[in-house]
């Protein structure tokens, strides 16, 4: 029979470990951005809607709400509107990434939110889809910056350990996902 104390203390353990290991997938991202004095902004245009946002999210340790309900919005599924809330951990990826590219342009936001359906239709056309995807759980993005190659957008990304970032050359644009930390493309 196994003692309460003890397997008390294995959880304990094992969520004190697990906590070690994920503190720092986005550490480096969130440390970047407090060298900016503690305020966190993104700025974005849309191609696809004609939209643009340059939005403080992000103010002495706490997010703007209405702030990110904006975000939110700006990079919903533009063919069909349709919203999903969108993790402010890919917010923090995207304006860390733009930051250290030290670029004035916004960025060009190709994709945030997509719906299933959306992701499915796209999925039909490319292999480069993935089925699911963390477009869908509003927890990636993808971008482009006319001053920027895709390389140098990817290894700024890239170099915060905190999420999953895909370089797209032929088609001009780089992902960046607050999922695992993983990369692919060329």
């Amino acid at each position: 029979m196994m003692d309460k104390a003890f397997s008390r203390r294995a959880i304990l353990r094992a969520f004190a470990a697990t906590s070690v290991v994920a503190a720092p997938v986005c550490a480096n991202a969130f440390g970047f951005l407090r060298g900016a004095g503690d305020v966190r902004a993104i700025r974005m245009y849309s191609g696809r809607t004609g939209e643009t946002l340059n939005m403080t999210y992000w103010i002495d340790g706490d997010y703007i709400r209405p702030a990110i309900q904006e975000i939110t919005w700006f990079m919903r599924d533009w063919r069909t509107d349709q919203v999903h809330d969108i993790d402010p951990r890919t917010i923090d990826i995207l304006a860390a990434s733009h930051r250290l590219l030290d670029v004035s342009e916004p960025y060009l936001l190709l994709s945030g939110y997509r719906s299933p359906e959306t992701n499915a239709m796209l999925r039909s056309r490319s292999s480069g889809v993935a089925r699911n995807s963390l477009h869908i759980q509003g927890q990636a993005a993808d971008l482009r910056l006319n001053s920027r190659s895709v390389n140098q957008m990817a290894q700024a990304a890239s170099s915060f350990h905190a999420g999953g970032v895909g370089r797209y050359s032929g088609s001009n644009f780089v992902h960046m996902d607050c999922g695992p930390v993983r990369h692919w493309g060329a």
